[in-house]
Parts: structure tokens; C-alpha cells; sequence
């Protein structure tokens, strides 16, 4: 018998799995990232998900990067959000649609998840749960084994594919019985319970909100700038990103594509700016407020633009700013 699991990589999902594998069942496990997972580095799945598939025995992984599609969601939940722009309920809906998918791809039986009853306020509470079971259809092949005995019997327990008794009762936002059950099971290295989604964040919510207001259609690759920098929004709706530090001055210069300008301080300490407009005047406005040590005299900047760079002074005393050279 052979089953996908949902495998996030934390202390749920992999104890679920471990589960299953203790009555014989073949695991896949399939996990999902997104742009805004904060423990995601790159396009590679989350470090703790490699640590979970060793203790686990090196079971097969899919690893599935969510897309456009996942942001025209996040744009327009059916079910709305959360405290921030966190579309939960459309997010594990599609989330278990796509695992079923895989699960019919590979000729598995069934799915199963590591959800605790009662552990999240938004996904994870008997109401909930019965509207991801049923918007996904996949509500009957679907088990979660850590609370199973809270829930009517799925396909898999009434068939007699996986033993009922053997699974469990778990209620709840404590960790006591998981951490007690990955010390009996030897499932030692696993991540705190704190959640990684940016999208539950106030000040990156707000900023994604704006964001969705100004394009017709989000692009996933805007969501590495929407990450980086102060943002403001200027009067004619141009975007000036300001970077905070040297590591999102260098973050700016690669993610600066050809069609942006790249504001770059020449003969005084100041911040990276990057432009997605041509309001320049007000982009140099914003560096210079940005700018800690006063100047006296002409300030230089580099501007890099379709693939050139050219000059710009601004008088720091009486603000005007001049474009040299610039072959626009």
C-alpha cells in the first residue's frame, strides 16, 4: 500500500509519517514552498525537510514550488484571510488538491497530513477542516493520523489499508505528546513550531496589500522586491525601493532588471535606491532623506538604466537635481 504525505518538515508531519510507515505503508512525501517561506533558502526545499526525509530513511521527496497560480489565490481567496494577507483555508485546499494529483500520478491510495486538531486557529478546527475536506474532494482519502480518533473514519481505516487503533488522539496547541512521541520514536533534530509563512506578518501583509492595488496581474518574480528595502509609493504611483543596510544595497543590484533604474551614491555615504518608474527627481528625493551624514556641496550619483549608467548631481543646499550624459 503506498501513501503521499504532506511533509513540511516539522515535528506533525514527520511524526504522521513515521506512523504510516509503522504499518507497513510505503511513504511519499511531497512538500511545498512558496515566496514567501522564510526558512526556504534559494529554490531548494526547506533545510529541515532534507533532516526529516533522513530520520524518516531517505523516503522519496517531491518537492513542488508554488506558482502563479498560487498568487492569483493569495490576490482572491474564496475563504479570505487571516490577521495578515495568510489565505489558510484556500491555501491547504490547494495545497492537498495538488498532492492528490501527485498521489494519482505515482498510484498511491491515499493521502495523509500531520494537522492537530485545534493547533491552528484559522486551518486546523473541526469546521475548517470539513470545508478543506470537502472544497478539495479529497476529504475521504484523507488521514491525519495524530488525531484521527477526533474524526469519523476516512476510506483508508474503514477498507482496513491502515489500523485504526493504532492511531491517535491529539488535541490542541500543546506539544507535550508530539515531543514525548518523537523522544519514543528517536526523532530528535526538528524545527520549533513557530510558523515561516511572511504572510502572517503585519508589515509585509500591508506591503503585499499595496502591492496587489497597483498591478493587474502579480508576478511571482516581483516577490524577492516586495522582501527588500523601505518601500514608498510616489504621488504618480512609481515604486522607489530604499535599501536599509549594504546587504539589501547588493540584494537591489541583483534583482534590478534592465526596465528599473539602480540609484547608486558616487562621492558620499547614502543608501542603494531602486526605481520602477521615472519619477527620478523623486527617487533622488528619497535617498538623499535617507542619507545620515549631511553633504555639503554636489552630490553624485551613478544611475544605471536599459543596460547604461549615467550621472546625476543633486546641490544638497538647494535640492536640484540634473541628469549628465544620460542618452535617454
Amino acid at each position: 500500500m503506498k501513501a503521499v504525505g504532506l511533509l513540511s518538515g516539522g515535528l506533525d508531519s514527520t511524526l504522521a509519517a513515521r506512523l504510516m510507515m509503522e504499518q507497513g505503508i510505503e511513504v511519499h512525501a511531497i512538500n511545498f514552498t512558496s515566496p514567501f517561506c522564510q526558512c526556504t533558502p534559494k529554490s531548494s526545499c526547506c533545510a529541515s525537510v532534507v533532516t526529516a526525509v533522513r530520520q524518516l530513511g531517505d523516503i522519496p521527496l517531491e518537492r513542488v514550488s508554488l506558482g502563479e497560480d498560487y498568487l492569483e489565490m493569495i490576490a482572491s481567496p474564496r475563504h479570505g484571510y487571516g490577521r495578515g494577507m495568510n489565505p489558510c483555508l484556500d491555501c491547504r485546499i490547494m495545497k492537498i488538491r495538488k498532492a492528490g494529483e501527485y498521489m494519482r500520478e505515482i498510484g498511491a491510495s491515499f493521502l495523509f497530513t500531520g494537522e492537530v486538531l485545534g493547533q491552528r486557529p484559522m486551518s486546523q478546527h473541526k469546521r475548517a477542516l470539513a470545508l478543506i475536506d470537502h472544497d478539495s474532494g479529497l476529504g475521504d482519502s484523507t488521514v491525519r493520523p495524530l488525531s484521527a480518533h477526533h474524526f469519523e473514519p476516512t476510506l483508508p481505516e474503514r477498507e482496513g489499508w491502515i489500523d485504526r487503533a493504532k492511531l491517535l488522539s491529539i488535541q490542541g496547541r500543546s506539544r507535550k505528546d508530539q515531543i514525548g512521541l518523537a523522544q519514543h520514536m528517536g526523532i530528535a533534530d526538528y524545527p520549533c513550531p513557530a510558523g515561516g509563512c511572511l504572510l502572517t506578518d503585519a508589515n509585509f501583509a500591508e506591503r503585499l496589500r499595496e502591492y496587489l492595488q497597483h498591478v493587474v496581474k502579480p508576478r511571482l518574480q516581483d516577490m524577492p522586491f516586495l522582501k527588500t528595502g523601505r518601500h514608498f509609493r510616489l504621488a504618480n504611483g512609481d515604486k522607489v525601493i530604499v535599501a536599509r543596510d549594504e546587504a539589501e544595497g547588493e540584494r537591489l543590484t541583483q534583482l534590478c532588471r534592465p526596465e528599473e533604474y539602480l540609484l547608486t551614491p558616487e562621492n558620499f555615504s547614502g543608501p542603494v535606491v531602486l526605481l520602477q518608474g521615472s519619477d527620478i527627481g523623486g527617487a533622488v528625493e528619497r535617498l538623499v532623506s535617507y542619507t545620515r551624514k549631511q553633504v555639503d556641496g554636489v552630490m553624485i550619483i551613478e544611475c544605471r538604466y536599459l543596460g547604461s549608467s549615467f550621472l546625476i548631481t543633486n546641490h544638497a543646499k538647494t535640492p536640484t537635481v540634473h541628469i549628465h550624459n544620460s542618452g535617454i
